[in-house]
Formats: structure tokens, sequence, C-alpha cells
């Protein structure tokens, strides 16, 4: 296999526009614990997100701000700062459900305790002598992140198309927060794989690294999700099984087993650009209509 791009990838020029982080801030007090109603599982999937989102975008920052030094083209850093205010921005809005859910009897903090210590030492700093090594490390978080935003990317356009979460009731905060965090996250879909391809572009290093990272997700959603059943003060015996997960993709409260394993052939192709997939102009339309991000714009102008 070489370690080279045969074919550069094309990223689709009308999908980039410049990156602004959203001074967001949402009011938890009248969500209640199954904010999809009589849905405890899909509910608690979802929730996930607020266990590993705010340690990891906090590594996604820290990463970038060591890579910034790497960078050649302007446009390139423009696009990259951008991504670093709004994934900021994200942690932030994550991490304030977690009191929320405390107070609703579901303490995160046994999980949220191992995934800290996953992004802050296996996955931080190395003492590694300044050369070849440490920048091997540098690159390879660098690779990592593009894979991982491949799925944020993924999960963001799903979640402005799932229609059935707003039929079934949501709650329409959360439902922002997930819609306004998934607008952002398409609208800065190639940031990632374009930094990585910049600095370094090895396609033994993406593949590597995919597979690290899609591993890592798989096993901490599912353990985050049986985390939050088990512990769900309201239920008793509470289970997460991969059965109830393609069950609620077959529902449409949950991206379906199928679209997911079709994600992985296209970002292991040597074509693949992430402008090539979603619809920043949707994202856009979105970001323009959130309850969220129009109050902070509105605070902004003042």
């Amino acid at each position: 296999m070489s370690n080279t791009q045969s074919r550069v990838p094309e990223p689709v020029a009308s999908e980039h526009i410049p990156l602004t982080a959203r001074n967001v801030s949402f009011s938890w007090e009248d969500t209640p614990l199954h904010w999809l109603p009589g849905d405890p599982f899909t509910t608690h999937t979802i929730n996930v997100l607020h266990l590993l989102l705010p340690a990891g975008e906090r590594w996604f920052v820290h990463v970038y701000k060591q890579v910034l030094p790497h960078i050649r083209d302007e446009r390139l850093r423009e696009d990259v700062i951008g991504f670093i205010g709004q994934e900021a921005m994200h942690a932030q809005a994550h991490d304030e459900v977690l009191p929320h859910l405390k107070a609703q009897g579901l303490d995160p903090t046994p999980y949220t305790a191992q995934v800290d210590w996953l992004f802050e030492k296996l996955l931080g700093d190395r003492t590694l002598p300044p050369g070849r090594a440490r920048h091997w490390w540098l690159m390879e978080r660098v690779a990592m992140i593009a894979a991982i935003e491949h799925y944020t990317a993924f999960l963001g356009d799903w979640v402005l198309n799932a229609t059935e979460l707003d039929r079934r009731g949501a709650d329409p905060t959360m439902l922002d927060l997930l819609r306004w965090h998934g607008a952002e996250e398409v609208e800065h879909r190639s940031v990632a794989f374009d930094l990585f391809l910049h600095v370094d572009g090895g396609y033994r290093r993406r593949v590597r690294t995919w597979a690290t990272a899609f591993t890592a997700l798989v096993f901490l959603w599912q353990r985050g999700a049986r985390f939050f059943m088990a512990n769900d003060p309201t239920l008793v015996g509470g289970r997460a099984s991969l059965k109830d997960f393609r069950r609620s993709g077959r529902a449409g409260t949950l991206p379906t087993t199928g679209a997911m394993i079709r994600s992985i052939p296209r970002y292991l192709s040597r074509s693949y650009h992430p402008s090539q997939e979603g619809s920043t102009a949707q994202a856009v339309a979105y970001l323009a209509s959130s309850p969220a991000a129009t109050a902070a714009e509105r605070q902004r102008s003042v």
C-alpha cells in the first residue's frame, strides 16, 4: 500500500465559508431526564455526546494550538482558528448539561473521569525529545482528529435531517443544542481533513488512525449508553444492546447501522474529501433559525 495519495482529493469550493464561533447558551431547567418522551434508550445513547465531547473537543483545541506553527497556508490557518473557536464553544455547551443530569439523579462523574484520562493522559502530550518522535506523535493526533471529525460531521448531517425526533416530541432545547452543534460540524467538516493533508496526508497514517478512532468511538459510545441505562434512577435493570441500537435506527431516532457502515469506505477512499458530503447551505440555514444561535447573534450585535 502506497503511503501517498494516488489521486488528490477534490474539495467542493462552494462548500467553503468563513467560520465563526457562536457564543450560545441554553437553559436546562425545563428539560426532562428522558428528553425523547418514552424512549430512555435513544435519549441516553445521544446523551453520550455530553460525556465524550467536552474532553474530546478540549483535546482538539490543545492539539491544534500546537500545530498552528506548521500551517503555511493563510486561509487554512484562518479556518483552523475558526475551528478552534467553535470546538471550544461545543465543549462548554455540552459540559453545562452534566450538572442538569446530576440534579436529576444521574451522576456522570465516574464515566467522565475515564474519558478525561483517555484524552489527557493516553492521547495527551508525551515526554518526547524534540524532533522526529515528537513530530510523529503530533501528526498521529492530527490524523486521528480528522477521522473523528468524519463521524461528527456524519452525526451532524444526520441530526439536521432526523425529523422523527421532532415527530416524537423531543425536548426543543436539547434538539436545538444537538442541531446547532451538528450544523457547525457540517459547516467546518473539511477543516480537520484539510489540515491533515497540509501537514502530512500519508494514506497509511489515515487508515491506521481511522481504525484507532473508529474502534475507540464504538467502544466508548456503547460503554456510555450502558452506563446511562444502568444508572438511570427511573429504570430497573436498564440495559443497552446492539439490538436496541438497530431498532432505533430503523425507527429513525438514531443513525442506521447501514449508514454508519457505508461511511467507512467513503473515508478510506483515496479521493475522499469531506466537502463532498453534507450541505453547508442546510447547516447555515439551520443556524439562521436556531433559537440559541440567533440569540447569540443578537447579543453579539449589541
